[in-house]
């Protein structure tokens, strides 16, 4: 392990699954789950569900919200290669902290991205990677600006991987998922750890059907989408509802 990475506010913490998450001092918060782990995490949480649906496409288009330390896009570019894709693949991901994307380099990364070395350091030094199937790109800065003036194609998939609702509550409000509505296609995907009901809720009221990703050796997470999908268990959020008649999504104005 080096000691160059970032660790004025950012200190590496072993997860169960053996590799390495980081604590954020920031936001007291870790960027993965330990108990899961965090390359688990990022597969059974994020690229699998979302692949599970998408990767018979001849181009898929990523939204990773947010970069952190890059495990969402690694796990999807190792899931990419594992299982032979050939797809065109694009990942475009915001990021606030561009003192962490810059010490990256020095992340102790799992064994499973020793391939993707030269890609961890040229997205590191310069935010963009390209070859002919892929192309990865960092926007440094502010998410909800990024989504609101995103010039692309609309996204296949998204990654919802922001710190908690408690700790960063702007990307979790019904504004910041009626941005999102408006970036990804009528059969995009969405996947979050989060099984909060007043995320949940937020999702719902923009239109998005919700679905359960459950498996063993990881707690359960969300799938969601503006199209019906057979892969998951159906979350009957009406029935929630009447069951929690106090519960409310968050607002914009409740973040000020």
């Amino acid at each position: 392990m080096t000691s160059q990475f970032d660790s004025k506010l950012h200190s590496m913490v072993l997860s169960e699954d053996g590799s390495y998450t980081a604590y954020s001092k920031e936001y007291d918060e870790h960027y993965h789950s330990t108990k899961d782990g965090a390359l688990h995490e990022s597969l059974v949480k994020h690229v699998q569900p979302a692949f599970k649906t998408k990767q018979d496409q001849n181009e898929i288009t990523i939204l990773d919200i947010c970069y952190g330390l890059g495990f969402n896009t690694l796990a999807t570019l190792y899931y990419y290669k594992k299982n032979n894709l050939t797809s065109k693949l694009n990942i475009y991901s915001p990021e606030l902290d561009a003192s962490l994307v810059k010490s990256l380099k020095d992340f102790t990364y799992p064994k499973e991205f020793d391939e993707f070395k030269n890609i961890i350091l040229e997205l590191s030094e310069n935010g963009i990677y390209d070859d002919e199937l892929w192309h990865v790109e960092i926007f440094l800065g502010d998410a909800r600006e990024y989504i609101q003036t995103f010039p692309h194609a609309k996204f296949d998939i998204v990654y919802q991987d922001a710190f908690s609702p408690t700790t960063n509550p702007i990307l979790w409000t019904k504004e910041y998922f009626r941005d999102i509505r408006n970036i990804i296609k009528k059969d995009g995907v969405l996947t979050t750890y989060s099984i909060a009901l007043g995320v949940r809720l937020a999702l719902h009221e923009n239109e998005f059907i919700l679905y359960l990703n459950k498996g063993e050796n990881f707690r359960d997470s969300t799938v969601a989408s503006l199209s019906t999908l057979e892969q998951f268990l159906y979350v009957n959020i009406q029935h929630k509802i009447t069951c929690n008649p106090q519960a409310k999504s968050l607002s914009d104005k409740d973040t000020l």
